[in-house]
């Protein structure tokens, strides 16, 4: 009985300590109408996550996923006075710098969504005083929350006969600016915590659910720290 009463507790402290950092690091959200793959004229919206305290954000530049080219996409909304640029290998809104802590809210619209199941818009956010934001990593399935993530857009399955246009074939090429930034020392001192905790004395089933929870929750809280030094290392 009391090990079914500690494997519940320690199931419900893992799926919250989950939901925890998948809502903490939502750094730039996206949607679109329709989000669906081949889709024509989808409107994209996005949402810059102002995480400087002390600059406001001033650009937003986006690398395009492979199957949409920059010659595809427009600009539907911006803030007042921004302006919308294409670039080799995707685009940039930018203007006059909005208020610190005000997030930089935008909409795009694309000719045609590539045939995929997702696809990730790498965006680096840029404030008035220099600082860069760089959410440009790919979740995976061994990483599904990395520490600098780019939005992932998920498509619902093409409709019956619906086919790719020429455009849509031609990909943006990939682009040296965007490539992930180093994780801190913070993060990797919390993995080798995490990776050391099992001990050597035999337990029992309990003892060793207990474990596992503490495992998942100094995990969670180790790369929680470590992001939000390194956010605030990025606002100095």
């Amino acid at each position: 009985m009391f090990t079914r009463r500690l494997a519940a507790v320690a199931a419900g402290v893992v799926l919250g300590a989950v939901a925890l950092a998948g809502q903490a690091f939502a750094h730039v959200e996206v949607s679109a109408k329709p989000a669906q793959a081949l889709a024509v004229d989808s409107v994209i919206s996005f949402s810059a996550e102002a995480e400087n305290g002390s600059a406001g954000i001033s650009s937003v530049r986006v690398v395009l996923p492979q199957g949409i080219a920059p010659a595809d996409v427009s600009l539907v909304s911006a803030p007042t006075g921004w302006t919308f640029a294409a670039t080799a290998d995707g685009y940039t809104v930018s203007g006059t710098a909005l208020k610190v802590k005000t997030d930089a809210a935008y909409k795009i619209k694309v000719k045609q969504l590539p045939n995929a199941k997702s696809v990730a818009f790498k965006t680096l956010v840029t404030y008035s005083n220099g600082a860069v934001d760089r959410w440009i990593e790919i979740p995976t399935a061994n990483d599904p929350n990395p520490e600098h993530p780019a939005p992932v857009l998920k498509l619902a399955a093409a409709a019956p006969g619906a086919t790719p246009t020429q455009a849509s074939l031609v990909s943006p090429a990939p682009s040296d600016s965007a490539s992930p930034s180093t994780g801190t020392p913070e993060a990797a001192t919390a993995t080798a915590t995490t990776a050391a905790a099992p001990a050597s004395a035999p337990m029992g089933p309990g003892g060793w659910i207990l474990l596992a929870v503490l495992a998942v929750v100094a995990l969670a809280l180790g790369v929680t720290l470590a992001r939000r030094k390194a956010a605030a290392r990025q606002a100095r």
